[in-house]
Parts: C-alpha cells; structure tokens; sequence
C-alpha cells in the first residue's frame, strides 16, 4: 500500500511541477508525514531529493524552449546560499508542529499570490537588485526549514511585478527549485541516515517521468494558476487540521 502511496504522490508531483513550475514539495510533505509516518525532518530531507529532481526533469524540458531565466535562477540561489545552509542546521530544532504549521501558513500565501493580478501591466521587464536580493534570502530560509524550493514564491513575483510569461517563469521556478533543494539537501547531510530511502525513491522516479512529460504540454495559464490555488487552501487545511488534533 504504501508504495501506491508513493507512485500516486509521484504521479501528481510531477503534474503540479511540470505544469505550474511549483508546489512540488508542497504536496511531498503531507503525503509523507500523514500517510507514509515520516517525521518532519525526514520528510523535508525526503522532499528535497524528490522534487529538486522532478524540478530537473522539468526545467530541462522549458530550457529546450527558452523558457528559463537562467541568470535570475543561478543568482537567487547563490545569494540565498547563507539562509539556505543557515536553517537547513537549524531544521533538526525545529518540533514537528511548528514546521507543519509554519507550512501550512505558505501554503495559504502561496495559494493568495496565485491568484492575484499583474500590478504593472507592460512589457516585460528585468527583476531590480534589491527584490532579487530580498527574494533570495526569502526563498533560501524557506527552503531551508520546510525543503520547499520556494518556486510558489518566485512565479508570482516574476508574472505580477515583472509581467514575465507564466510560462518562462515557471521554467526559472523550476531551475530555481533544484538548485535550492541540491543545495539544502547536502547541508542536511546529518539526517540523510534517518531518511528509509526506498519510497521517496520510487517517489522521484514517477515525479521525473512525468513532469518532463507535463512540461511539454500547454495549458490555460488562468486554469492553472486557479486550481493551484485550490488545491494549496485544501492542502493548508489539511494540515492545520492534523497539526491541531496531533497537539490536543
């Protein structure tokens, strides 16, 4: 049963991340938490290999069609490189329900900001200085403590302020999210030994297939941007939900 459980969960990995370029690990980390008993540090430890990779396949696919900034993607890991490592260390303090609910709180600003609006209609413009540096060190925490690559953070950002293609940001998302996992995943190094391997393997394996078959595909991006968000609010509750009735 529990490798059904993880094909399933790699098959709808793949789809978010080849589809949308984000909320991989979001989906990740319930799933192994809830329903295949990972603790929290293992499943984060877990989600970084799993969806860095499935965020791999994927970019590949949207560099063969010009759709990843790839100097954008290289600079927002490098400069979120401190934050990264810095709360990939401290992770391991962390108890299991205040990461679950500090997750459950980005699912539901992740899910808001997909459905928000351009604020600058134009063409498209370069990210300033001041906001890559920001969103760095931003998705470099983020990463660091829940093993999300923080794409869900970085699409909105590029679409609504910099009018970027849906389509091209979410290809920088994803290159950005396997650089951010690869990057967290090696300070973790102490907790690799804690992690049973075999199912976020198989995990990844289907996460992989299909999301370089999902990046190849073109989908309403109002459709996407819609049902993302629905699923992240019903994903959120979920684990406020958990994390509440664990506590009592």
């Amino acid at each position: 049963m529990e490798i059904v459980i993880a094909l399933i969960a790699g098959l709808f990995i793949g789809l978010v991340l080849g589809f949308v370029g984000a909320g991989g690990a979001m989906l990740a980390l319930p799933i192994m938490i809830y329903l295949l008993d990972f603790t929290a540090l293992q499943a984060t430890t877990a989600a970084m290999v799993v969806v860095g990779l499935a965020a791999l396949a994927g970019a590949r696919e949207r560099f063969k069609k010009g759709e990843v900034l790839v100097r954008e993607a290289i600079t927002i890991s490098s400069l979120g490189l401190a934050t990264n490592v810095t709360f990939s260390s401290l992770a391991k303090e962390f108890s299991d329900s205040t990461i679950t609910a500090g997750l459950a709180i980005v699912l539901v600003f992740a899910g808001w900001s997909m459905l928000l609006k351009p604020f600058k209609p134009g063409p498209e413009r370069r990210m300033s200085t001041p906001i890559l540096v920001l969103l760095a060190l931003t998705i470099g925490a983020i990463t660091g403590t829940f093993g999300i690559g923080g794409g869900f953070i970085a699409i909105p950002i590029l679409v609504l302020f910099y009018n970027t293609p849906l389509a091209k940001a979410s290809g920088t998302s994803l290159l950005i999210i396997f650089l951010n996992s690869s990057i967290a995943f090696l300070s973790r190094f102490q907790s690799w030994n804690e992690v049973d391997w075999h199912l976020p393997v198989l995990m990844a394996a289907m996460a992989i297939v299909i999301s370089s078959m999902a990046a190849r595909l073109k989908v309403s991006s109002d459709i996407l941007k819609k049902s993302f968000a629905l699923l992240l609010f019903a994903v959120a509750l979920f684990t406020l939900l958990e994390t509440f009735m664990i506590s009592l």
